[in-house]
């Protein structure tokens, strides 16, 4: 498996398609997710200074991305995990997380954010694996389905969360 930067023919594309179809099939989500995700998408095209995204491959194919993109206050957002289902259990959400975090360590953000729902159970797990706590959470309706939104939040500036780079464990974990 490779992690490369996000910029080739066809990569942003790929991006709408792959969302829309696979959050249908695994939880019944409707278009307006699909037109969520290309508003992010058009936004990340239009180059914001401060991000980047990445996609990953296995045997040349894309299975899975991340976008990193600047939010308020010395504060990064993640957005737009997405790993194939036939690409999971290889720990690959969890390398498109560190790659995502230590860009943003890189480019002196403070703090990294990102919103999901509480249906995103494996996404979960690999957020607080990574050291991001749960900061809020409200129910909504969106996307033909009500779901839980949560907010989550990794403090780049902690010692302790510098251990989400692959490999790394936070000191006095063993």
């Amino acid at each position: 498996m490779e992690i490369r930067e996000l910029g080739r023919p066809g990569d942003l594309g790929w991006v709408v398609a792959a969302h829309g179809e696979q959050y249908a099939r695994e939880f019944g989500w409707d278009a307006s997710f699909e037109a969520l995700v290309a508003r992010i998408v058009a936004d990340f095209g239009a180059g914001a200074a401060g991000s980047r995204a990445w996609i990953a491959e296995l045997e040349g194919r894309r299975v899975g991305c991340v976008f990193c993109v600047p939010g308020r206050d010395s504060t990064a957002v993640l957005r737009l995990l997405l790993v194939d289902p036939a690409a999971r259990g290889h720990g690959l959400g969890t390398r498109l997380v560190a790659t995502c975090v230590d860009f943003a360590r890189t480019e002196g953000y403070e703090r990294l954010r990102l919103w999901t729902n509480d249906v995103l159970a494996a996404a979960r797990r690999i957020y607080l694996d990574a050291g991001f706590r749960l900061v809020a959470e409200r129910p909504h309706h969106s996307f033909g389905a009500d779901l839980v939104g949560q907010d989550y939040e990794l403090d780049l500036t902690n010692r302790a969360s510098r251990a989400v780079r692959l490999g790394d464990r936070p000191p006095g974990s063993g």
